[in-house]
């Protein structure tokens, strides 16, 4: 590191021995001791450089060299219209402002017996016994994840019962009120044997202003549980979003992730899935819009590792102005993998000359009887397609937003909660440009 990178990572170090004490967790030994070892994994490898191949694409120098307050207050009461214009339509929403739950501001509703809903904070002072193993197992060391084991203050606990249908979807709404922060929050799922259920995690702000998102999700599913993750985006333009999703699964689980990019000046989601009995199969769909200077990385990373199970990932992205965006997927079956099946797509639509994306749809085969493929495509509006539809009277303008908006709604139509779905309606009816001259 040089001496600019020691001076940011001595920052971290700094600040860690000034909160740390004000942590939740602090009577734990195990989780003491694991903060500990997180910060010191961080002073020893920094933030990840352009050297890193994970991260050759995705310069994070902003983040290392921004002076963020590590011990974000609690929120504010006056924001009860914000909420509204946010929470989803008859859903159970806890409410996290600058990475702290609101209590005065959630609405968890009635819930199923025995499904605990919650914050992490609350659990970690009060009821740790099963946070232990998915806390310090995931997600693997990195310098984010370190940064944010080190620093986590609060985040939602889901534990959902073996058989319980939630059949109304969970919002976790996370909103950044004041600039400068880091805001740094842990969610922990742990889904019983054979239970449902929708969640959707949400990140806004109050306003333009400039701050740092470090978020971490963990998802466990037992034995034929069936999770819906949907992850919307839409941080300041002046923010950094940096998240991370690990997600284990037992036989014959189904998980089905959706992410949904359209804020922060630069944001990155990493997606890991192991898939570790046979039969269990993961669906992960992803829209990314940009403009600007805006820069969108999406990572994935789907591990095979038992006989017969499936994988589906479809991502597609939108760029205009002098945006960037990065596409890496990986897709690993193991030699005991034996009948996988693993389909891997990602689609770009360039809507001008200075845009640019970066894109590596990746397979590492190490078993014989798989049915795996992958591709990704880069590409314009299609002019005859546009013609067409000037021809039968559509302004050009409206031609090109009718045929952008047709290509991102391809992932919006697969999100199974209508109350999501009509947002990102809304949403992409207001970020998709609408210029050209008339036919």
């Amino acid at each position: 590191m040089n001496a600019r990178q020691v001076a940011s990572v001595n920052d971290y170090l700094d600040a860690f021995r000034r909160v740390s004490s004000f942590l939740p967790g602090q009577q734990l030994d195990w989780l003491r001791e694991s903060r500990a070892e997180a910060i010191g994994r961080f002073a020893q490898q920094g933030f990840p450089t352009l050297h890193n191949e994970e991260w050759k694409y995705t310069n994070v120098t902003a983040i290392e060299h921004g002076r963020f307050n590590l011990l974000p207050p609690h929120g504010s009461e006056f924001l009860s219209r914000l909420i509204d214009s946010h929470a989803l339509l008859d859903s159970h929403i806890l409410v996290f402002v600058n990475g702290h739950l609101e209590p005065g501001l959630s609405r968890p509703g009635k819930l199923p017996a025995d499904v605990k809903l919650t914050s992490l904070s609350y659990r970690l002072e009060r009821s740790p016994d099963d946070l232990e193993e998915a806390l310090v197992t995931y997600p693997p060391p990195s310098a984010f994840a370190d940064l944010n084991l080190a620093f986590m203050a609060d985040g939602a606990y889901i534990r959902l019962p073996p058989g319980c249908v939630v059949k109304a979807p969970i919002q976790l709404l996370f909103i950044a009120s004041e600039a400068n922060l880091a805001i740094q929050p842990r969610n922990l799922v742990l889904a019983g044997a054979g239970c449902s259920a929708s969640l959707v995690e949400h990140h806004v702000a109050l306003g333009d202003i400039s701050y740092f998102t470090n978020a971490v999700t963990d998802i466990v599913l037992d034995a034929g549980a069936s999770i819906e993750h949907h992850k919307l985006q839409q941080e300041s333009p002046s923010a950094f979003h940096i998240a991370t999703v690990n997600v284990s699964q037992a036989a014959k689980s189904r998980f089905i992730s959706t992410s949904f990019a359209l804020g922060a000046r630069l944001s990155r989601v990493g997606i890991a899935v192991r898939l570790d009995a046979e039969d269990a199969r993961c669906d992960l769909d992803g829209l990314y819009l940009a403009d600007g200077r805006q820069h969108v990385d999406h990572h994935t990373r789907i591990d095979h590792l038992q006989p017969r199970c499936t994988s589906r990932e479809r991502y597609k992205g939108v760029l205009d102005g002098a945006s960037r965006a990065v596409f890496n997927g990986r897709v690993v079956v193991h030699p005991d993998a034996q009948g996988s099946d693993a389909v891997q797509t990602n689609h770009n639509l360039l809507l001008s000359d200075a845009a640019e994306i970066d894109t590596k749809p990746q397979l590492e085969i190490w078993a014989d009887d798989v049915k795996c493929s992958h591709g990704a495509t880069v590409g314009q509006l299609d002019e005859d397609q546009v013609f067409y539809l000037c021809s039968r009277g559509i302004g050009e303008s409206a031609a090109r937003a009718m045929l952008t908006r047709a290509f991102a709604m391809e992932v919006v139509n697969r999100v199974g909660i209508p109350a999501l779905q009509e947002k990102l309606d809304e949403l992409l009816h207001a970020r998709l440009p609408q210029r050209g001259t008339a036919c």
